[in-house]
């Protein structure tokens, strides 16, 4: 019986063969100007680090100046830009994902474009959702793979997808978002692994909006919908419930080892910043350490929607912290836009292409930080506006 993505694990073996292989090495981020500080071991001595992009040596001199972190990484990751830090950062994640391993991208747009051009290959098929984050529809027009566009959650037309061209093709992807960004729903994650699992399909999941806030364990829709052991692949930013910036994936070895390999996104770009990635630590482990922060956001993007009387989206969805308030028009969703910033909110008018078009509106994005007094003058001020 072949092995899960062995399709990746033939490619990597003649890799090996070739003496081409590569993996990510913790390299100590650089210290004084153009030398390497000592890592923990002390058997080994101080490098002088001529790998780095840092050609003025700012990041270098930053480095003493901000307690001991870099503002620049100074390189790729397969350079010199993976430290120590990424390194335990990347342990975090698959620890919360519960996954083999995790590997960090500068940013979610190139973890997710990377991931959807680099693991659909030619003879493959994409299915991808209508409403994707551009950073999946970008990566799946930039795969070798066949493309097909299905309607938004539309289980049936994936059905249908599948059953009349599963045979034809190496590997079928399903695509998706978890959390839809500016809708605040959620894919048919259970329906789409039942698909997956009666067609031999691999689902592959970003959770940009859910990391942190979906879950009991704050790891995202996949555990709050109970299909985490049934989706291998998982893509994350560090940029929304983490605070801090970058992105990942997380998902079998042998999956992150043919990114490290072939996604070019990740091989090409410098790494992100120690700063970017102490920050990360910190909030992933908030994330584990403190669940009331979850709960508070959770609990108050409910009771906002039960407060607008926005009884459609009062479902398993009505926790997530993005309540879109449809208006229709653009000049009036501007308008309202404008007057909650004369009575001291920023709601963002969102407006076709973003959206379909009839449908501009206002879209909340909730906080754990918000108090509830701010809540409930938001919900007084939305009130009065729609009447009127």
């Amino acid at each position: 019986m072949p092995q899960p993505f062995d399709f990746l694990h033939r490619r990597l073996d003649s890799l090996v063969a070739e003496h081409a292989f590569r993996s990510l090495r913790s390299v100590p981020l650089a210290g004084q100007q153009s030398s390497i500080a000592a890592p923990s071991d002390a058997s080994r001595k101080p490098l002088v680090n001529f790998g780095s992009n840092d050609y003025l040596g700012l990041a270098a001199q930053r480095f003493s100046l901000n307690s001991g972190l870099a503002h620049g990484s100074g390189a790729s990751p397969l350079v010199c830009g993976y430290s120590d830090d990424h390194k335990r950062l990347c342990q975090l994640i698959a620890d919360l994902e519960q996954t083999e391993a995790a590997v960090l991208f500068p940013s979610g747009y190139a973890a997710c474009s990377g991931a959807a051009a680099t693991l659909p290959q030619a003879g493959d098929l994409i299915l991808s959702d209508q409403l994707n984050h551009a950073s999946l529809i970008d990566g799946c027009r930039l795969s070798a793979a066949q493309k097909i566009v299905y309607p938004h959650r539309d289980i049936q037309t994936v059905e249908k997808l599948l059953a009349a061209n599963r045979s034809r093709y190496a590997n079928v992807w399903i695509i998706t978002d978890s959390v839809f960004g500016m809708d605040g729903n959620l894919a048919p994650l259970p329906q789409l692994c039942d698909l997956a699992d009666q067609y031999d399909a691999i689902v592959l999941v970003d959770e940009a909006h859910a990391t942190g806030v979906l879950g009991e364990d704050g790891s995202g829709a996949t555990a709050h919908m109970n299909v985490k052991s049934r989706i291998a692949i998982r893509i994350g930013t560090l940029s929304k419930a983490i605070g801090a910036h970058g992105g990942f994936v997380a998902g079998p070895q042998v999956v992150i080892d043919y990114l490290i390999n072939f996604c070019r996104p990740l091989i090409f770009s410098t790494a992100a910043s120690p700063l970017a990635i102490a920050a990360a630590i910190d909030g992933v482990r908030a994330i584990v350490q403190q669940p009331h922060l979850r709960r508070s956001v959770r609990a108050s993007a409910s009771f906002i929607r039960s407060s607008m009387g926005l009884h459609h989206q009062i479902t398993e969805e009505s926790e997530i912290p993005i309540v879109p308030i449809i208006v229709g028009a653009n000049e009036q969703t501007l308008r309202i836009a404008d007057r909650a910033m004369e009575a001291g909110f920023f709601v963002p008018a969102i407006r076709p292409p973003t959206v379909p078009q009839g449908t501009s509106r206002l879209r909340i994005s909730v906080s754990a930080c918000h108090t509830r007094s701010q809540i409930d003058a938001l919900i007084s001020f939305l009130k009065s506006e729609l009447k009127s």
